[in-house]
């Protein structure tokens, strides 16, 4: 089984992962996973802890002379802004008191946290409920793509709306384009409306969300399974994408605008080799993959954090104040649609060992490459 977990503060000495289930024989560098990260700090719209952090993996354990060995892989990102943080972060006791943080903020985890684990101080809470952590899940990300790779799944992302504005993207999209944009997007025009967006938003002390779109081709027929409601894939690729900090809806293929159409129009038909002329299943039927490449959006709200706070209340005294700042971003879609590759990797990760096995990535592949001669033996 593939599976992970993560450890660490925003503000604290690092972020920490340990990484199961990865067979032996992978190709595996630090240098792979930091072309991830460094995607995922770019975009218009970023703020100034972007331009401290320069984030790197540092491999600890799980991998010898570049090859992963069965073992768990540990990483390591250590976070610079430490430096600036080292009292209000300390592991220790500390002498000097630290003024709590307890202007609640609208939209952020600050009051459900503080009352579940009964705290006088918002920080603990913000600390961890941070975007921060997603680099640690980019990192592991990474290293799931390397695996999928070896199958031929590709995925990428693109900016679908910022603020209002939507993109027209052509079909099919141009990864090239979108990696050289500053906001992600396949569609220049709307690139620099969006740009014009954060700008004025950013004027005025708020936020932006938006819409961004992840797929994943040549992805196999039969990942996942309609048995149980907890194995079905749309479930699970569903709950991953939603575990993004900000993410409020997901859809999959045609998601809310198929509840529109008739059962006619909303079904893809199948033709002759497995063809599908159409993909409103966005990849998943019954839970399973189909053959067809996955689409998935997500619907990201404007983030809490905003220069002009809104207005809230003092966890000590009840008494009306404006919700707590510390710097932030404008806009977080580009970035966060770099996290739902992540997010989805890892999902097909786990769901392609549980249909192949293997404790060495030779015997993966050799269940792979058994599995889809007989589908290609039957239906060609």
């Amino acid at each position: 089984m593939f599976r992970f977990l993560t450890a660490g503060e925003s503000h604290g000495k690092g972020l920490l992962v340990i990484i199961e289930g990865v067979p032996a024989g992978l190709s595996l560098s630090e240098e792979v996973i930091a072309q991830d990260l460094k995607r995922r700090q770019g975009g218009y719209g970023r703020g100034g802890r972007m331009q401290i952090e320069q984030d790197r993996a540092e491999i600890l354990s799980g991998v010898r002379h570049g090859l992963t060995i069965g073992s768990p892989i540990s990483l390591l990102i250590r976070n610079k802004d430490w430096e600036n943080w080292k009292e209000r972060m300390s592991v220790s006791p500390v002498e000097k008191g630290i003024e709590p943080v307890t202007h609640l903020r609208p939209g952020h985890a600050d009051l459900a946290g503080v009352v579940k684990y009964d705290l006088d101080d918002i920080r603990p809470v913000l600390e961890r409920a941070s975007a921060r952590e997603t680099a640690a899940r980019v990192a592991v990300g990474a290293v799931a793509r390397v695996f999928l790779e070896k199958f031929g799944i590709e995925i990428h992302s693109h900016v679908i709306a910022i603020g209002g504005v939507w993109a027209d993207p052509p079909e099919p999209v141009d990864w090239a384009t979108v990696e050289g944009s500053p906001v992600r997007c396949a569609d220049p025009q709307a690139e620099k409306a969006m740009m014009a967006a954060i700008d004025a938003a950013r004027q005025a002390g708020d936020s932006l969300g938006g819409i961004f779109e992840v797929l994943a081709t040549r992805v196999p027929i039969g990942l996942g399974s309609h048995t149980q409601w907890d194995r079905r894939l749309s479930g699970r690729i569903a709950q991953a994408i939603m575990s993004i900090p900000a993410v409020k809806g997901v859809e999959i293929g045609g998601g809310f605008a198929l509840a529109e159409l008739r059962g006619s129009q909303a079904h893809d038909i199948i033709e002759p080799g497995l063809r599908r002329p159409t993909n409103w299943a966005g990849g998943i039927e019954g839970g399973m993959t189909n053959g067809q490449p996955i689409v998935v959006q997500a619907a990201l709200k404007p983030i809490s954090t905003i220069a002009h706070p809104l207005p809230s209340i003092d966890l000590r005294t009840g008494e009306k104040v404006l919700g707590h700042f510390e710097r932030a971003d404008t806009c977080v879609v580009p970035a966060a649609g770099v996290i739902g590759e992540a997010m989805l990797a890892l999902v097909l990760a786990e769901a392609a060992l549980e249909k192949f096995g293997g404790d060495h990535i030779e015997e993966t592949l050799r269940n792979f490459r058994a599995y889809t001669e007989r589908i290609h033996a039957r239906f060609h």
